[in-house]
């Protein structure tokens, strides 16, 4: 157990010194969680290879499953990637710093503990100014997975690290809730056409109006090591057992919420739901007795996604032993918030179209 010092900062203008305090830390080899537009990362220095181990030490986290190295910038690149396909000069013009991850050729002096031994690594520059300033004053790359215990719910804020991490980690920066809630999208360039292997906070539809053609791959991972990370078949998940339902029909999936949730209740389960805003006004005189939150409205794929972890945590936290929701849709955002709940669910209903 060691002493975690938790260091607030300004989300927009972090102050200098507590970011050259986390950098010395990052430059000793020790670990230092911060914000991301996605959400905190459990950071170490990816070119030192015992610090990387430190990371998998911290999470609990198996050496099969690959890390991300966040970049400054991507005139970085050449530090950790050996070949620069075609599409990445565009691609980092349009999507970086962002929530976009490439996987990419490794270069020699990324250590295998980072790509799972693997011969590609995964690499994005952020889009958070604190992240950004951490990378600057350390002067390294920063290899840096969810900061949380693994395969369980990511954190979204100061607080969710500390409840994981506090004595595993030396500091935790504290720079408030991130803005986009899920991961970055990691899309794969070693593959033709390139494939997204993670849903996440760039949409498809925005990747293929500059590459045109994208595949989505939706499988899970086997025990040899992963291609990118959060491939899992169980993977962000609450502590209660969470039921997702799948499908087109925006009633018959709402109605089927409501009946599992109802189902559930009767078993004596103490129950949670997690619906839009405008689902759970409909709905919510069907539900007594269970814990009810409104995600975001129905339309707003970017509010839902932001509250998503936090309102799982929020479940946990208040007992419940079961959680019912449904998913919001496959395009856009939808695609990314489907990915993490159908990997966090216990049980999936699919209706038929």
């Amino acid at each position: 157990m060691i002493t975690t010092r938790l260091i607030r900062v300004n989300a927009q203008d972090p102050e200098p010194a507590a970011i050259a305090e986390a950098a010395a830390l990052l430059r000793q080899g020790e670990l230092v969680a911060f914000p991301t537009e996605t959400v905190y990362g459990l950071g170490a220095n990816a070119l030192d290879a015992h610090a990387v181990r430190r990371i998998f030490e911290a999470k609990g986290r198996p050496a099969n499953d690959p890390l991300i190295v966040h970049l400054a910038s991507a005139a970085w690149l050449p530090r950790v990637v050996a070949a620069l396909p075609a599409p990445v000069e565009t691609l980092a013009a349009r999507f970086w710093p962002g929530p976009l991850t490439l996987i990419l050729p490794r270069a020699p002096a990324v250590p295998l503990e980072v790509t799972a031994g693997l011969e590609t690594v995964a690499v994005r520059v952020p889009a958070h100014p604190v992240a950004l300033a951490l990378l600057h004053a350390s002067d390294l790359p920063i290899a840096a997975p969810s900061a949380n215990r693994f395969g369980g719910v990511s954190p979204t804020t100061a607080e969710h690290v500390w409840h994981d991490l506090a004595g595993r980690v030396a500091c935790i920066l504290d720079g408030g809730p991130t803005p986009i809630g899920v991961e970055s999208t990691v899309l794969d360039l070693t593959a033709s056409p390139p494939r997204i292997l993670r849903p996440g906070g760039t949409p498809r539809e925005a990747l293929e109006a500059v590459l045109g053609t994208v595949e989505v791959w939706e499988g899970s991972a086997a025990s040899a090591a992963q291609p990118s990370p959060g491939l899992l078949a169980k993977h962000y998940a609450p502590r209660a057992r969470l039921t997702l339902v799948l499908g087109e029909d925006a009633e018959a999936l709402l109605m089927r919420v409501v009946e599992e949730a109802q189902a559930l209740c009767a078993r004596g389960e103490r129950v949670g739901v997690l619906l839009a805003d405008e689902d759970a006004r409909q709905v919510e005189a069907l539900l007594p007795g269970v814990t009810l939150l409104a995600l975001g409205p129905r339309d707003d794929l970017a509010e839902i996604a932001r509250n998503l972890y936090a309102a799982l945590r929020h479940l946990d936290a208040q007992g419940v032993t079961a959680i019912v929701t449904r998913e919001f849709g496959r395009r856009g955002l939808g695609l990314a918030i489907r990915d993490r709940l159908r990997r966090a669910a216990s049980q999936i209903i699919t209706l038929d179209s």
